[in-house]
């Protein structure tokens, strides 16, 4: 079916493919028997080659890289130098966050180490449709101008740009969305290609069926959205940092992305699944005009 004005669109994108081979699991698994169309990919992953033979075989869900400044190791020699202070590793996003705004780690830094990320990705047979971040690290208006600046040079078509709806779950989600809201204001004025509307940032890390149908019947028509979603399984042996556990509820937002109420919800609002493959740009807006299974 070919693009209407007067259809709903949404692409269901999980993040954090390859940050656990338990979370990876877990969005093959929302792919296969659920609604995930998408998901973000750590190149920097430990185990990045078995995890992206496993992506291969998923040839119906379309694959970005999910660039990470944040956690592990980097892939360039040239960060990993500067990162002497923190053994060579990324440090947690507040001292990234400081580190790049005062300039100790530059955006020329940043920009090798992300294309290297993107070449990771495609070296190993992955095509890459979009790119975002982990823990949205590419909101930093220095940073999201790379993200943009990247996508042009390996023609990536989509970059994930964050909004945030500002309801109150917790004190650690209106400070999260504030802040991204803020950022994405400076970033609005820069940005020079449309982006899908973005969901989920107020329940990021606890999707639930509540939130779905609350926010399914909302969705604007002619418009082209995306949901971000965090499933997974949760494996005591790999996850051993326990503060993951505070934000992640991997196997409940695996439950409610394979629950035949979801299908239901989005068959009952006339809302079509597409991927980022079913888009492109027209006049300055995303128009879906793939044929859609």
């Amino acid at each position: 079916m070919n693009a209407s004005a007067h259809e709903t669109y949404l692409i269901v994108n999980a993040d954090d493919y390859g940050y656990f081979r338990c979370v990876s699991k877990g969005v093959l698994e929302a792919a296969s028997r659920g609604i995930v169309t998408a998901t973000g990919v750590f190149a920097t992953a430990v185990h990045f080659s078995e995890d992206a033979a496993l992506l291969r075989e998923y040839r119906a869900l379309d694959v970005g890289v999910h660039l990470n400044l944040t956690d592990g190791v980097p892939l360039t020699k040239n960060l990993r130098g500067r990162l002497s202070r923190w053994s060579g590793r990324f440090p947690r996003k507040f001292a990234a966050a400081a580190a790049i705004l005062s300039r100790f780690i530059t955006p020329e830094d940043i920009s090798l180490e992300w294309g290297a990320q993107i070449e990771r990705c495609l070296e190993h047979g992955l095509r890459v449709r979009f790119l975002n971040s982990h823990e949205h690290i590419h909101v930093l208006p220095s940073l999201f101008h790379v993200a943009t600046a990247l996508a042009r040079k390996y023609d990536i078509a989509h970059v994930r740009f964050p909004t945030a709806r500002l309801a109150w779950t917790s004190a650690a989600s209106m400070f999260r969305g504030a802040v991204i809201e803020a950022l994405s204001a400076v970033n609005r004025r820069r940005a020079n290609r449309p982006a899908a509307d973005f969901l989920g940032m107020e329940i990021s890390g606890k999707l639930s069926l509540p939130y779905l149908e609350q926010t399914i019947p909302r969705l604007r028509a002619g418009r082209v959205h995306e949901l971000m979603c965090h499933p997974g399984y949760f494996d005591a042996e790999e996850v051993t940092d326990r503060r993951l556990l505070r934000y992640h509820d991997w196997e409940g937002e695996l439950r409610t992305l394979t629950s035949p109420a979801a299908r239901e919800l989005l068959d009952r609002h006339g809302v079509r699944l597409i991927g980022y493959r079913h888009v492109h740009v027209s006049n300055n807006r995303l128009v879906v005009g793939h044929e859609i299974a």
